[in-house]
Formats: structure tokens, sequence, C-alpha cells
């Protein structure tokens, strides 16, 4: 059969389809809707071209492509058409009859095989759907177990696991004239080629089969010996969770997520990092936040890269200007940050890992070297990957095929996307499903090897509503606590997160020393004192501990604050650029002595009122490094809080969202447009004209047009109308001739009730139709 014949042949069995059918083929192919295609011989051309094809092959998995590698093998040129028995019968060893017979469905709904299943017909161009040249699948290889394959591998000499091992780790296609049929069979690639290891394409092209690509990359071997899917559980490991156990587990991460990010945010508030030459964050800034923040590298990249994502962190001029400013761009906080930082825990948690979820980056890349073997810097340009993003989500589906809390191994998920997505093997191999797994861990969205609940709702969700998610979040998040354990040496043990109120003060009185599920913070003389310089007094910081404590407060708590409020805001300053203040006459006297004072260039105006030219931040930075314990007043002699906020920098860009897909799926209304076009199409294809002198072609007399419309009106003829609409998109249409009037003509078209509109100056022909 030739290819006009096979063209003709799929367009009418298009035909025949029924609209819902067609809307099916539509939306599993949208690329064979655009631009909408003049009748279903067009579409028929589109669904059989290469390109085409090789789109629509994507959405096949492996079983999916060995059933079309079987009718690829039983077709043209052998038998014009295939049956479907001889297609179960073909794989009848390694895969279900059932399963083997819904794919030959699917093949026949995309497009590529069409006709009953007696006689099903291929298209010439079907192997453009394969991922690769040779019939793999159902080849000498597709029948060998792994270990049979691993044992072959191993009884090779040098020269031959040269040839195979550079051919897996560059294109699997190689060239060689020993390829050839009546090629020197003891030659390395003849004999590889008699022993199935690798596939003849053609007399000078051989290629590497897939299963023994993944076994010479060390990845787990491609399952050809059985097609049914594989089950990605790890059923390795003794122990077992309950769904509860993971979330549980996923929400304490997210605790550990989100604080670790607060503490990121203000070392960077703090000291904000410079900005390379080419815009990223380099490897010495990166650790310097790392040993700031106490966390391991790796854990700060991810955070730098969510963050950035968010518009948490931006680069611009910080303000205010952080100590030894260049006056250059430096990665700080953004002015969205106080907003996030204030946020429900969920929410904040939600914002991580949307980011996560929709970066094209992989933050996982970060310090490992390049093409010049140089350490790949945070944000850089040598992370971006546009499928980033799609390739997380079908990770993470691929976990939520499994049982709630069933745990899963990195060879198992590889497994199972390799079999889904063969198309995608090599991208979605090992390194890459393990370090995704990690940062999903990290994100708390996977915990125990299994995909918590969280996880579950963010792929259920279209991303429109995030309500279930932020639901999900906020159950699986510990309940918040309001009281804390005070121990004798000046240490509080908190059982959980705390609330937000009850955080703010034991944050401002205490400092964290260890995180996790239960955080242990310490009290010192410095965090008391920190809490008198927010405007706290001794008597609200003790009765604090006395609320929430729910061991008794220790006498050594008690006696620290109340002598560090006893010396805590002698020495009061103010803004007169700057006054110092103190009711102890003999105090001032001791500062005046001091030398902070010559660096202040302080000068008395009385006993207990001392003025500087230095800004009220430098004075009291400057006292306190000279051992005196000064507290900022405002003019009406009210303490205020005078803690550093940190450096912000403004919003330049807007978030930056998930590429879209190559092709957008289509909505319900844009499907049935294309198939009214398609049925209009046809309609005009198969009309009949009156007579040859009957019609007006392009670049007639509109006279003549005109004339021959008003006939069809008198008449009640119908007619056949070319027409270019606005976008310059050419279409025919048989239509019923209701009105001519106003540079337009109104007919309804066949086949519907709708009324249509032509101007008449873009109408291209018009031809009298046979009633």
């Amino acid at each position: 059969m030739s290819p006009d014949s096979r063209a003709s042949a799929l367009a009418d069995d298009l035909a025949s389809r029924s609209d819902a059918e067609l809307a099916d083929l539509i939306t599993l192919r949208p690329d064979l809707a655009s631009p909408p295609p003049q009748g279903t011989q067009v579409l028929a051309q589109r669904a059989l071209s290469p390109a085409s094809a090789a789109l629509a092959g994507e959405s096949l998995d492996l079983l999916g492509l060995a059933v079309l590698e079987v009718l690829i093998d039983l077709g043209p040129p052998e038998s014009d058409t295939v049956s479907l028995p001889a297609v179960r019968s073909a794989l009848a060893d390694r895969a279900d009859a059932d399963e083997v017979e819904v794919r030959v469905d699917l093949l026949r709904r995309l497009a590529l095989i069409w006709g009953p299943d007696d006689a099903l017909h291929i298209g010439a161009h079907a192997a453009s759907a394969l991922p690769w040249r040779g019939l793999h699948l159902i080849g000498p290889p597709a029948e060998r177990t792994a270990a049979e394959l691993t044992r072959r591998l191993a009884a090779l000499d040098e020269r031959e696991r040269e040839l195979l091992g550079a051919l897996s780790r560059g294109p699997a296609l190689g060239r060689s004239r020993d390829a050839a049929p009546d090629a020197d069979p003891a030659a390395p690639v003849a004999r590889l080629i008699a022993d199935g290891m690798l596939a003849r394409i053609d007399h000078q092209t051989v290629e590497l089969p897939p299963q023994l690509g993944q076994l010479l990359r060390d990845e787990p071997p491609l399952q050809t010996d059985n097609l049914r899917r594989p089950r990605p559980e790890d059923d390795s490991g003794s122990r077992r969770f309950s769904a509860r156990d993971v979330d549980a587990a996923a929400g304490g991460e997210a605790l550990e997520a989100i604080r670790h990010a607060t503490a990121l945010l203000r070392v960077l508030g703090a000291t904000p990092a410079a900005v390379l030459r080419s815009g990223a964050l380099g490897v010495r800034e990166l650790r310097r936040l790392t040993k700031a923040t106490g966390l391991d590298q790796q854990r700060v990249a991810l955070l730098i890269e969510v963050l950035a994502h968010a518009r948490l962190i931006d680069a611009g001029f910080p303000d205010p200007p952080p100590s030894g400013d260049t006056g250059e761009h430096m990665f700080a906080p953004t002015t969205t940050v106080d907003t996030w930082l204030h946020q429900p825990r969920e929410r904040q948690w939600y914002t991580l890992v949307d980011a996560w979820l929709t970066m094209p980056r992989r933050a996982w890349q970060v310090g490992e070297p390049d093409r010049d073997g140089t350490a790949i810097p945070a944000l850089s340009g040598d992370n971006y990957d546009s499928h980033a993003p799609a390739q997380r989500r079908t990770i993470l589906s691929a976990m939520a095929l499994g049982p709630a809390a069933a745990p899963v191994s990195v060879a198992g998920l590889v497994s199972l996307l390799a079999w889904q997505h063969p198309h995608q093997m090599r991208r979605l191999g090992s390194h890459v499903v393990e370090h995704t797994l990690r940062e999903a861990r990290e994100m708390g969205l996977v915990a125990h090897h299994a995909l918590s609940s969280v996880g579950r709702a963010i792929l259920d969700t279209d991303g429109a509503d995030d309500a279930p998610i932020v639901a999900a979040m906020r159950t699986a998040l510990p309940e918040p606590v309001d009281h804390f354990l005070t121990q004798a040496d000046l240490t509080i043990t908190v059982p959980g997160p705390m609330t937000p109120e009850l955080a703010e003060r034991v944050e401002m009185v205490a400092d964290l020393e260890s995180g996790g599920a239960a955080s242990v913070y310490r009290v010192s003389e410095v965090s008391v004192r920190r809490a008198l310089d927010a405007g706290r007094s001794s008597s609200e910081l003790i009765a604090m501990f006395t609320a929430h404590s729910r061991t008794p407060v220790p006498q050594s708590l008690t006696y620290l604050i109340e002598d560090v409020a006893r010396r805590h805001g002698q020495l009061r300053v103010g803004i007169a650029s700057s006054f110092i203040r103190c009711e102890d006459a003999a105090t001032l006297a001791a500062v005046l002595r001091s030398d902070a004072a010559a660096h202040l260039s302080m000068r008395a105006l009385a006993p207990t009122v001392a003025v500087s030219p230095s800004e009220i931040r430098d004075v009291l930075d400057s006292l306190r490094a000279a051992g005196f314990a000064p507290s900022g007043e405002d003019s009406s002699g009210e303490l205020v809080d005078m803690r550093e906020r940190g450096s912000r920098v403004p919003v330049v860009r807007a978030r930056r969202h998930a590429i879209p897909p190559r092709r957008a799926a289509l909505n319900d209304d844009q499907v049935l447009a294309v198939i009214g076009r398609l049925r209009s199409g046809d309609r005009a294809a198969t009309a009949r004209p009156a007579s040859a002198s009957a019609s007006v072609r392009a670049g007639g007399n509109g006279e003549t047009a005109t004339a021959l419309i008003q006939l069809a009106l008198r008449a009640h003829r119908r007619l056949r109308v070319g027409y270019v609409d606005a976008h310059g998109s050419a279409s025919q249409h048989v239509v019923t001739p209701q009105a001519l009037g106003s540079g337009q003509l109104i007919g309804v078209e066949d086949g519907t009730d709708d009324e249509q509109r032509f101007s008449l100056h873009r109408i291209t022909s018009v031809e009298l139709l046979d009633t």
C-alpha cells in the first residue's frame, strides 16, 4: 500500500469516527489541531507524518512500544494488515492478553494504527514513535533476563566492551563498515551483531539495545523479558510505617525546612552575599552561609534556589546598606520576606513546596563540576533545566501508584519510570531520581521512602485551588504547643512547634541550641539583654516563664533576669544625634573616661547627660563593646526596640512560574471548534457543483460572485464557499444562504443549525451545488 493510499485509508477511518472519538484523538495529540485541519484528509496526513508520530510515541509505555514493534514487524512489506490474535501470540509469554488489547486500542485511538481487530493497518512512519531505530523489544536480547545479559557482557573481550561502553555513554547509534551483512564475521562489530548485542540498522549503522545500555551505565536494567509493569515497592526493609507515621515525619521535615529557611534569610539580611559577574552566588559565599547557619552545603544550596524562585531572596541594592557595602548588587531578602515570616506554618510550607515544584532548575547540581571542571555555583545558568518541574511531578506520580505509606526503592522507582516513560529513560536515571527524592524529603513531601498525604494532595490538585493542599499540610504539621520545660541549667525544652505568640517571646529571650521535633533553647545574659532592649521588663519575662513553663522556674533563671535588668537601662541613648542620659552620675563619668567616649566624641552637658554626633546605633554598639549595658529610648523616654531587622531588596521581577509544556492541552470549546472545522471541510470536499459555469474562483468578478449568491438565495440552493479568515486560515464551507447585505453573506452551515457570517471581501470562491 502506497503512502497516499494509506493516508486515504486513514482519512476514511477518521471520517467514520464519532465526534467523541475525534475529540479523544485531538486531546491525545494536540499537535494535530494546530492549525485546524481542513478535513479528515489533512488530519490523516498530519497524523502519519514522522514528527507527529514521534510526539504521539512519547505517551506510550514499554508494553505499548512492544505492541507497536510487533505490528511493524508483522506488517508491511510482509502483509498489508495484521490481526490482533497475531499480536497477542507474539507477546503471549511476556504480557497479559487483556493488557495487549488495551495497548492496541490506545494505538488505534492515537491513529498510529487503524482498522478492525482482524485487519489492523500501520502507518508508514509508525516507527518514528519508537525512542530507538531498531526493534529491540522483539529482538534477540528482548527475551533474555538481566542476569543472562550480564553474563554475556562479562564474557566479551576488551575491544567489544570498549565499543559497547562508548555507545552507552553517548548516542546509541554508531557507524561502522563492519555492520554490513557481508562484513568480516571475525570483526568485533560483526560478532556483536551476531550475538544480538548490537542491532543492525543498515549496512553502515548499528544501535546498542537499551537493555544493555542500562546495564553498562550501572542503571537498573530495563526488564524486557517480562513486559508487565514492575512494582517499585521496597520489600527488603523489615520495618514498616503507617500513613500517620509518614505524615508525621514529613511534617517534621517541613518544620525543619521552614526553620532553616528562616535562619538563612536572617543571615542574608545581616550580611548579604556578593553577586558574581554571571549573576550567580559564588562558592565562597555559599560556604560562608553554610558556616553561619550550621547546615550542610547541599541543603543550603537547595534553600537558596527555592527561596530565589519564590522571590524571597533576590539580587539588588540592600536597604539599609550592610557594613562594608561596595555599592554593587548583592543577594539579600526581599521586601516580601516579612510577610512570609508572619504567615502560618502551613502557608510558609506551601510557598517553599510550590517554589520547589515549579522552579526550572536543578539545585542538586550545585557544587558539581561543569564542563571545565569548575564547581557549579548556586543560582547559575548551568543549573537551568526546563524539564525539571515535569520530571519532579513524574517521579512523585510514579510513587503515588502504590498504596499509601508503601516505601519505594530508588532502583524500583527507576525501573518503573523506565517502563512508564521509555522515551525519558536517559533523563530519569538513578542519579536524578535519588537526588529528587532527597529534595522531596527535605521539602516534606516524602518520608520513610514513601509519598506523604501532602504529596498526594499536590498531585491530585491541578494548581488552580491550593486549599486542599494547605489543608493537608495543616493536618500533617504537629499541633503547636503553648508550653515548655525550664531546666536548672538555663535551657528551655519545647516538646513540639510553638504557637506563633509563644515562639516570638521565646526566641526573643533565648537562643536556639538544637532544633527538631523537640527544640532546646538556652537563656543567657546576652539573650536576656536582647529582650530588655526590645522593651520587655524583668517582671514581664519572669511572668512569661511562670505562665508557660510546665516545670518550676529555676531560681538561677530568676536571678539572671533580675541581675541583667538591674544593670540594663542605666544609660539611656536617644536621638539628638545622639544623647546619653544616666540617672547615676558615677556611671556616666565612667563612660566619659572610657575609650568609647573618645571614639564617639562624647561631651558632658550635665552630670547625668552627654551628647555625641554619632548615630544612635553606633553609640549603642560602642558602649556595649566597652562593657556597658545601654538601651534606646524615644523622645518620650520610653524604651524602643533596637533589634536589627536586616537588609532588604525590592522585588523587581515577579515570581516565575513553571514553563508550560511544548503543546498546551486544548479546552473543550477549542476541541469542538476543531471538530466543526473538520466536518465542514469534509462536507465541502464531497459536495458536487451544479456545473463548471456555476462557480466563481478567487480573483474573479465580485459582481459575478454576488449574482451567484443572489441566485442561490432565490432558488434556495446550497453554496460551497471558499473563505480566508482574519488570521489567514483558509477553509471551505457548505452553506444555505439566508441573507446578503452590508458586505456580508449570512448562511446556515450544513450539518449544524449555526448561522455563519462571511465577509464578501474574504470570500475566495463560490460554487453553486446540486440540490
